[in-house]
């Protein structure tokens, strides 16, 4: 899976892609690693560990593209979600649109009263 923008990129052609082999997302920039999202695969369930993006894409938005891109993923693969990461758990609290990927035992993972900062 992968996702390229033209007009209105951060900087240039940004991709999202899967790379199981190293159970993660990645996005690059122009072909140049920016960051990943880390993920454990259980039985019908993806589970994010960790998000991150090199000091020099912060500030571009590129976290919550590759948030969106890997939850996208995870809903075309009918996988679950379990956002261990603070990171995508914040992404779905604040876009509702993929709550429905979290099952009701990980709810408080991305609830507003219940979320840690």
């Amino acid at each position: 899976m992968a996702e390229t923008t033209g007009p209105g990129a951060p900087s240039g052609g940004v991709a999202v892609s899967d790379d199981p082999g190293a159970s993660r997302f990645e996005i690059t920039v122009d072909g140049t690693a920016a960051g990943f999202a880390a993920y454990r695969l259980r039985a019908g369930k993806i589970i994010f560990t960790h998000t991150e993006i090199s000091p020099a894409f912060e500030g571009r938005g590129l976290g919550g593209r590759l948030a969106s891109a890997a939850l996208d993923a995870s809903r075309a693969s009918g996988r679950a979600v379990v956002p261990l990461c603070p990171f995508i758990a914040g992404y779905i609290r604040r876009h509702p649109a993929y709550r429905d990927l979290v099952p009701e035992g990980y709810a408080d993972l991305v609830d507003e009263e219940t979320a840690q900062t």
